[in-house]
């Protein structure tokens, strides 16, 4: 009886905290690159995420008023994944590729993104907003 008691007890409170993190929520911070004109650029992002299983959903952008739709929003462990197409389809806006990993309570990674011929490659740090 005492062993199904403490497996009861490793279920309930050690294997949850093993478990991978929960997106779900709102996220910001900024990305910092180097513009196609060679000029440093840091902008502001904010995400709102919601993570179900390996898919991640939502929406990015600037801020809270300026939102896109994330595509192809994926969840591997501690890594996420997303695209967006900045203005919504077809409005010309950038596309936008999104890699990062979850360490230390920051979602950090890589930021790229395409108008045309112009490329911006970025690192993107972001918290969790409570």
């Amino acid at each position: 009886m005492k062993r199904l008691a403490l497996l009861f007890a490793l279920t309930l409170f050690v294997l949850p905290a093993l478990a991978a993190e929960d997106f779900t929520g709102k996220w910001s911070g900024q990305f910092t690159g180097v513009a196609p004109d060679g000029n440093q650029v840091t902008e502001p992002i904010l995400l709102n995420l919601v993570h179900k299983g390996a898919e991640l959903s939502g929406t990015a952008g600037p801020n809270a008023d300026t939102q896109w739709k994330i595509l192809k929003g994926k969840v591997e462990g501690d890594k996420v994944s997303f695209e967006v197409q900045a203005g919504g389809d077809n409005s010309g806006g950038p596309y936008v590729t999104i890699t990062m990993a979850y360490a230390e309570g920051h979602l950090k990674g890589d930021f790229n993104a395409q108008r045309g011929p112009e490329k911006l490659t970025a690192k993107i740090d972001l918290t969790r907003v409570k």
